[in-house]
């Protein structure tokens, strides 16, 4: 039986207004009219909360722009600007401008509002004051907080192109990991032996106990094939998704998949797709020891308190059984309302 297990580790250092913060940046050209580095240069916050990501005047122009701009690596084109914004109105743009407003706390504040996060949001942001043809910018690292977790088809292992891989992870609430994500995922415990596909279009896999199938001769580490044919190449994939705004439930019974869909219904809800259960595990620290249906077709079940009945591993993680013949009248079944 494959489980993904992931280990939480404590971390120091965070203080939570709307989001959690973190300073850490190297060294660059000191801006003239902007503080840098900001009062924080790494936000943290959840799919679906609001977070200020940072950015104070220095000197203030008697006359200039401030452009917030979302930096996309290896993206060719325009630039993916959310809004422009002098002293007496701004101008949103593209997908994150509706979401976005200046804070204005005072004559000095450019910082920016980015509301109801959604999880493509993470990444680099840019805040740049423009003077003439003098422009100062200081860049801010928005991490959507969440939990990795490896999928693979119902057909078996190594079946998705990156294409596939993509829209599956979407289907199960989710999206294509990124490397940072997936390298957090292994710091804090992630040891999958399957290759997957993250963002970038690369394949990786985390390892955290070396074993003859894994590598046995190389460290701990992130496994990597580098980039492959997306159209071509098939691996499983390693989704990422982040706090819901509803609730995973079980309800006890010995239902094919059919009836544990019409068991969810009778609740007002529905079967629950594959990132709801790892959002429970990861956030609401859900521990229920019944493999349950998922609207997948797969069965499933999460554990935060491990003990020896309830899959003998001694790592918390969510348990997968597979994906059994949808007229086995075994399991319950999870529902998301």
């Amino acid at each position: 039986m494959n489980c993904a297990v992931i280990l939480l580790l404590t971390s120091s250092c965070f203080c939570w207004t709307s989001a959690l913060y973190s300073t850490s940046r190297p060294a660059t050209k000191k801006p003239k009219y902007l503080i840098d580095p900001p009062a924080c240069t790494e936000v943290v916050g959840r799919r679906g909360s609001t977070v200020t990501l940072p950015c104070m005047l220095r000197i203030k122009p008697n006359q200039y722009k401030v452009k917030w701009t979302k930096l996309e690596p290896g993206h060719i084109g325009p630039e993916n600007i959310i809004m422009i914004s002098n002293a007496h109105a701004f101008k949103p743009y593209g997908r994150l401008g509706p979401r976005a407003s200046l804070r204005k706390a005072h004559a000095m504040d450019a910082s920016l509002i980015l509301r109801s996060l959604q999880l493509e949001d993470g990444g680099k942001y840019r805040c740049e004051l423009i003077n003439g043809i003098e422009d100062d910018n200081v860049v801010i690292t928005l991490r959507i907080e969440g939990v990795v977790f490896p999928y693979q088809s119902e057909d078996g292992r190594y079946r998705f192109t990156f294409h596939a891989a993509k829209e599956a992870c979407s289907q199960q609430d989710g999206t294509l990991a990124t490397y940072q994500q997936l390298h957090r995922a292994w710091m804090e415990g992630l040891d999958w032996c399957n290759a997957g596909w993250i963002r970038d279009g690369t394949v990786q896999y985390p390892i955290i106990n070396p074993r003859p199938v894994c590598g046995a001769e190389m460290s701990p580490g992130i496994r990597t094939y580098g980039p492959k044919d997306k159209d071509r190449d098939r691996f499983d994939a390693f989704c990422f998704t982040s706090q819901t705004s509803g609730s995973v439930f079980y309800v006890s019974g010995s239902f094919s998949f059919e009836q544990a869909g019409r068991a969810c219904r009778r609740q007002v809800a529905e079967l629950a797709l594959v990132g709801q259960l790892y959002a429970a595990w990861h956030f609401q620290k859900y521990d229920q020891c019944d493999g349950g249906w998922l609207k997948d077709g797969s069965v499933r079940f999460p554990i935060n308190n491990p003990r020896k009945r309830c899959g003998g591993i001694p790592e918390a993680g969510v348990r997968s059984l597979g994906f059994p013949n949808k007229t086995t009248h075994i399991y319950g079944a999870y529902c998301y309302r």
